[in-house]
Order: C-alpha cells, then sequence, then structure tokens
C-alpha cells in the first residue's frame, strides 16, 4: 500500500532518528536509552494532554509461560490478562481538540485469531468457557457514557495487531465471511495510525506469527481509513506514539504527559513486574532476571526480535515518571495486564496502577456535517 500520512498531522522525534541501525548491539541499547533521555526532557516541556480515561474490556486467557518470560514459577498453566481502552484528548497540531482510542479491541474479533480459536474450543470441549473469557465494556458503547458520541473519534490505533480482526472496527467494503451485508465501522470518522511494518505483516504473515494475527482480518478494509506512520510521532501536545519493535515488527507504545508526568502503555510486558524485576514478588522473576544480569522481562508470546522487544522495554522505562502514589514504580500500564486474581496465585502482579482518569472528556465544537 502507498497510503501516507498527511505531514501536518503528526511529527517525526528527532531525537530516536538512526538509533535503531546501531551496532552492536550493546551499543544501539545505549544509544536508545540516550535518546530516551533526550527526547523525555523535551516532551515534558511541551505541555499534556487535555483528559485521559480507561475503561476494562475484557479478560482473556493467557499461557502463564508466556507472560514473564518463563521465569516465573507457576501453578497454573493459564492465567488471565485485563485488556484496556485508553480515550484520550488533546491539543493537535492545528490548535484543534483531538480525541484518540487506543486499544478499542473488539472481543469477537479476537476469537478468530487462530490461538484464541483453538482455545475456545477446548474450553467448549471441556464445558468451561466461562473460565477463559470475561467481558466487561464494548468499545461502540464507551464513549457515549462520557459525553461523546463515537463519530467524534478522530484517530484510533494499537499498540499491535495481534489478535484484531480491523474489519470489525474499521468497517469493510465487502462481507465478511459468514456475514451478509459489509461492516460499518464503530468509529465513522475515525482513521486507524498503523506502522507500515504493522500494515505489512498482513501482506504475508511468517509461521512464528501466524497464531496471533486474523486471518484476512484487513481484507475489504478501505485504504483511506488507514493512516500510516514509520519511526517515532508526535501526535500533538502530550502525546506520542514510539517504535518500539520486538514484540512485532510494528509494535509502538502510548507516551503520554499528564499532571502526574509521564505514562507510557504497551504490551511489551504483563505488568509493572516486567520493567522493574527487581522489585517483584513472583516466585522466580527478580531471580532469573538478575542471573541474567537483565532488566527488564519480555512478554515472550512473541520471539519475533526479543534484542529488540528489550531494548523497546528500556525506552519505554526511561521515559515514564516515578509514581506520586508509589515512587519505587514507574508509571507504566500494560495495554493487555496479568490480573491480580488469587486463583492465578502465585503468578499475581507485584504492584498494579489500576486505571487513568485524568481531566475531563469534552465534546468537541460541530465541525463536521
Amino acid at each position: 500500500m502507498s497510503i501516507s500520512l498527511p505531514a501536518q498531522a503528526t511529527r517525526r522525534i528527532p531525537e530516536f532518528e538512526g538509533v535503531h541501525d546501531i551496532w552492536p548491539r550493546g551499543k544501539r541499547l545505549e544509544a536508545v536509552r540516550e535518546a530516551a533521555r533526550n527526547y523525555r526532557e523535551r516532551f515534558l516541556s511541551q505541555g499534556q494532554v487535555a483528559a485521559i480515561k480507561s475503561v476494562d474490556i475484557a479478560a482473556a486467557p493467557y499461557p502463564a509461560r508466556f507472560a514473564f518470560q518463563g521465569y516465573a514459577v507457576q501453578l497454573n498453566p493459564v492465567i488471565s490478562i485485563i485488556n484496556r481502552m485508553f480515550i484520550i484528548q488533546f491539543e493537535g497540531f492545528d490548535g484543534q481538540l483531538k480525541t484518540l482510542v487506543w486499544e478499542p479491541t473488539v472481543s469477537a474479533g479476537s476469537a478468530e485469531a487462530p490461538f484464541y480459536a483453538k482455545l475456545q474450543a477446548l474450553g467448549q470441549k471441556l464445558r468451561a468457557e466461562r473460565l477463559f473469557a470475561q467481558f466487561y465494556n464494548d468499545p461502540d458503547t464507551v464513549l457515549p457514557r462520557l459525553g461523546l458520541s463515537n463519530s467524534d473519534v478522530d484517530y484510533l490505533s494499537f499498540d499491535h495487531l495481534h489478535v484484531q480482526d480491523v474489519r470489525m472496527i474499521l468497517g469493510s467494503d465487502k462481507p465478511i465471511p459468514g456475514e451478509t451485508a459489509p461492516r460499518e465501522p464503530l468509529f465513522p470518522h475515525a482513521k486507524l495510525l498503523v506502522h507500515r511494518k504493522e500494515l505489512g505483516t498482513f501482506e504475508s504473515t511468517h509461521p512464528m506469527q501466524w497464531a496471533w494475527y486474523v486471518e484476512g482480518g484487513m481484507d475489504g478494509v478501505p485504504e483511506e481509513r488507514l493512516e500510516v506512520i514509520e519511526g517515532d510521532v508526535e501526535l500533538g501536545v502530550g502525546v506520542s506514539l514510539l517504535w518500539t519493535p520486538g514484540h512485532t515488527d510494528g509494535n509502538h507504545s502510548l507516551v503520554v504527559n499528564t499532571p502526574d508526568g509521564v505514562w507510557v502503555s504497551s504490551e511489551n510486558g504483563m505488568a509493572a513486574d516486567s520493567w522493574q524485576p527487581e522489585l517483584s514478588k513472583i516466585p522466580g522473576v527478580k531471580q532469573h532476571a538478575k542471573f541474567y544480569g537483565r532488566e527488564v522481562v519480555l512478554n515472550a508470546n512473541t520471539l519475533e526480535d526479543s534484542l529488540d522487544q528489550y531494548d523497546s522495554m528500556v525506552k519505554e522505562k526511561t521515559l515514564a515518571s516515578p509514581s506520586p502514589k508509589s515512587p519505587q514504580w514507574l508509571q507504566i500500564i500494560p495495554s493487555s495486564e496479568c490480573a491480580a486474581w488469587k486463583r492465578q496465585w502465585p503468578v499475581m502482579p507485584t504492584h498494579t496502577h489500576g486505571g487513568l482518569d485524568y481531566g475531563t472528556i469534552t465534546a468537541p465544537r460541530p465541525t463536521r456535517d
């Protein structure tokens, strides 16, 4: 696809230019860390988002051995992770209020990914479907409760497109197999901000990626609904999408500036423990990380490039501010977080920030027909 993002909609972040090309790998890590330090200082000086709210969407099953890179001592083979959606409002570079919806996961689409389709079949066989998933909110019903309509959304984005059927969110110009009519978009005026490399994965999926991508999940999605980004970009005042490759080639992370400082959200890790294993009380995590001399612990369901993912997590933790409520913990909130449920003991987060709630979501001035 030859789609490109209009130059006025985003700004490239010069601090990160070229750092992912540095060789050898140890020098690349330090270059990423230094670039993140430099950008953090400038990012903090540029202003804060107008508002941000998070809403839990669903709890999904997840193999415990993936969650903390196999470091955790586990009694249960499957844990649960909580998928979150964020609504962010900020001033765009054109001076207008913009609304970004981050991670509007449609559970019915996620169930089509080969991994979850197989797991769902197993749950039906065992008559234990309710143990495998719980549902809290539908993405298309959240905004009206906050005083917005779905047509007020300017941008949508995901940190990556694992288990996403994009057709169910952006609509399609032809029916999804098994349906009789093309899908209408959930957010009629919104465009999907997607990294060029993530979009390319749908064009030709590698066997190591296959289990986590919905086959045909982009088929029939109108090209004009996509805005393709490359590298690291700022969307407006207090909000950036940073390229954090490794978990997937086109992975990117949400970075926002708030009254409490910088928050980062991604699925590179599954809990606060992932970025600060030295503080972890999950048996095995702290010990393994110390033994190997590692400062982060990966979410390891895919290992497209574990060294890149490690560097990306260092990039994230360098940008994040300490929490005013718990200063020993950095403000990193996983987009899919290991649930703090007793039934999955001992794989329970040592610390959870809960949701985000800053400012007041407001309806934009009418600018559309």
